[in-house]
């Protein structure tokens, strides 16, 4: 079944959601607004006195009552890393399953770089190998792009494999740039 994108009151993404979480939602009466044309609808039971079935129309993106928390981290792991990058070495420029494909810190952690967004990138094994413990000056082997921190709509985008044209159109209009993956 299609996961839900789940939405705070000031429309920032909060995560994904089973079509049975957003039951739920609904149910509880914490979905405030939905956005997006109506999936198939969600049956329940049948009420005794009146005869009628309980039935709940859910939308791709929906709205729950609770705060509005501030500064979105994108925690950083190799699948959002590698769907970032296209899953493309960028140094080498060669596009590559999942499983041939390494993180790279730019400013290798052995001489001071940090784990984040800003100092990694998806690298063949090979490109890997060979830039080994230098920067890409160094090594004579310069990134074809630059590394970035995902907001948190692209973020969301990359998190998910699959996902709804409303969905694509809600997160897309907050992205910082043109994005080749986006399309």
């Amino acid at each position: 079944m299609q996961s839900i994108l789940r939405l705070d009151v000031a429309g920032q993404p909060r995560g994904w959601i089973s079509a049975q979480e957003a039951v739920s939602a609904y149910a509880r009466g914490d979905v405030i607004w939905g956005i997006g044309d109506p999936l198939p609808p969600v049956f329940g039971g049948i009420q005794r006195l009146t005869g009628l079935r309980s039935r709940i129309d859910l939308q791709p993106i929906i709205a729950l009552q609770g705060r509005v928390f501030r500064g979105f981290s994108p925690p950083l792991c190799n699948r959002t890393l590698f769907r970032r990058d296209d899953y493309r070495c960028l140094y080498c420029g060669q596009q590559h399953t999942r499983g041939e494909l390494t993180r790279d810190h730019v400013m290798p952690t052995s001489r001071g770089g940090l784990d984040r967004w800003e100092n990694v990138v998806a690298a063949c094994r090979r490109c890997n190998w060979q830039k080994d413990n230098m920067t890409p000056e160094e090594a004579d082997m310069p990134l074809l792009a630059v590394p970035f921190r995902p907001n948190s709509f692209e973020w969301h985008f990359l998190a998910k494999e699959r996902i709804l044209a409303d969905q694509m159109e809600y997160l897309s209009r907050q992205f910082n740039a043109e994005r080749d993956w986006a399309n």
